[in-house]
């Protein structure tokens, strides 16, 4: 019970930390020389694809697990964390050297706005889940895990799902 108390303090410090890193490359100010220094301009499409990827594990994890095939679940599962992690990598790092996000051009204002807004906020709030999701799983504490894998596992979807929409919609 102690090793959990430290291990949540650690998920709710690196997810509070990763938001405000994400929050301040998109809003914050660069130094200057940093915009451009870098051609990022093909990291939108690694992004989406990476986001594709973990829809595509997700989807494969539920149906491995549904039948009762543990160790693949567990491995694919951690892939999807992985091309996660490589998505926000990506995006940091993009955002690093282009600042501002990219403007809709668009004819369908309301519905991207309102896939945008739903994504952050989904994004910002499944940092934790994921994160407490993988580690119940990870400590073999399976009731707990499956009891957040129930609500982690559509928003994940969603924020997956939405994140490729959003950049078929801007590129």
């Amino acid at each position: 019970m102690k090793n959990d108390t430290f291990w949540i303090r650690i998920i709710y410090v690196v997810s509070v930390v990763i938001s405000l890193v994400v929050a301040f490359l998109i809003l914050g100010p660069r130094p200057e020389g940093i915009e451009g220094s870098i051609d990022v301009s093909f990291l939108p499409m690694v992004n989406a694809t990476l986001n594709g990827i973990t829809t595509l594990l997700l989807i494969i994890g539920y149906y491995l697990i549904l039948n009762k095939k543990r160790e693949a679940h567990k491995s694919v599962m951690l892939t999807s964390f992985g091309t996660s992690s490589l998505f926000l990598v990506s995006y940091v790092i993009y955002h690093w050297f282009k600042s501002g996000p990219k403007l809709y051009t668009g004819n369908y204002e309301t519905t991207y706005y309102f896939i945008l807004i739903t994504h952050i906020i989904l994004a910002a709030i499944i940092i934790p889940l994921a994160l407490f999701t993988l580690y119940r799983g990870w400590t073999s504490q399976l009731s707990k895990h499956r009891k957040i894998a129930r609500i982690t596992l559509p928003i994940w979807l969603y924020v997956s799902i939405t994140g490729v929409m959003i950049y078929l919609m801007l590129y």
